[in-house]
């Protein structure tokens, strides 16, 4: 009896202790950021990279390798070093480039080809903000601020994306009906788009397409799906950001206002797209 009185004692100080000691853990974590996540807004590598650093050892906080996920630090009063180098705190730049064609959206490219961020001389590593494809040129934000780019390409942040579309062959109405409300590709439905003409023709249309979505070459499978070739693609407008003023290849640093307004979606928008109005053939 005397035994399981004690067993009793010791398991009631044992939780208590282990609840203080959690309470303890996790008002340290809330007062920290993940490592990974302080590593990319310093401008080191994209967060995926940077937490393949802390698995590989090469992170030390206060001179301890971290090695393991989840790990948290405070960047104002941790010592955080990669390679045996120490981060600093990078100011946050925030570009928007005309992309022209031939040119790719990565930051390293085993081929040599041009890379959008060799068009904005900058002494911090930025990166862009979702991609484009080679072929299709206009609007990209280029940043350091990787939060921001997690906000913009995370599927519930609607941000409106517009296009001008040069097609090849007759867009039908029944066609336009079924983007509008949404048509199925292999990786899922893609939600309602905003179609405006711009020219129309026997064997060549130019429009204006308004998307919310990110999938990879969107715009054009879109159209692929019902037999029809895009034969120029270029972003015109990413929400209120337009192109006004900025040739291809050239570039302008966002304004504070613009870039409050890429901020916003941490309260996440309702889509801003609705139907176009299109007068049915005969």
């Amino acid at each position: 009896m005397c035994y399981n009185i004690f067993k009793r004692i010791f398991k009631i100080i044992y939780d208590n202790k282990l609840a203080l000691a959690n309470k303890s853990l996790r008002i340290n974590t809330l007062a920290k950021l993940r490592l990974q996540k302080i590593l990319a807004n310093s401008g080191i590598d994209s967060r995926r990279n940077c937490e393949e650093l802390i698995r590989d050892g090469k992170v030390r906080v206060n001179r301890r390798v971290v090695h393991e996920l989840p790990a948290f630090a405070d960047p104002d009063t941790d010592v955080i070093t990669v390679h045996g180098k120490r981060i600093e705190s990078t100011a946050k730049v925030y570009f928007l480039l005309n992309k022209p064609r031939g040119v790719i959206c990565t930051n390293k490219d085993p081929h040599g080809r041009k890379k959008a961020v060799d068009f904005v001389p900058c002494s911090q590593r930025i990166f862009c903000v979702g991609r484009l494809d080679a072929d299709t040129t206009g609007a990209i934000i280029l940043t350091n601020d990787s939060e921001l780019v997690n906000r913009l390409t995370h599927p519930k942040y609607k941000i409106a994306k517009t296009y001008e579309v040069v097609l090849k062959g007759r867009l039908d109405t029944k066609a336009i009906e079924k983007i509008q409300k949404g048509v199925w590709l292999s990786d899922g439905k893609t939600e309602p788009a905003k179609i405006r003409f711009i020219k129309r023709g026997p064997d060549e249309n130019v429009l204006e397409v308004t998307i919310t979505q990110g999938m990879n070459r969107q715009v054009r499978r879109i159209f692929s799906r019902f037999g029809l070739k895009v034969k120029r693609l270029k972003r015109t407008q990413i929400g209120s950001l337009t192109l006004k003023g900025v040739g291809p290849g050239n570039f302008k640093p966002l304004t504070k206002k613009q870039i409050n307004y890429l901020i916003k979606p941490l309260v996440k928008r309702k889509p801003a797209v609705k139907k176009s109005s299109v007068k049915k053939e005969n």
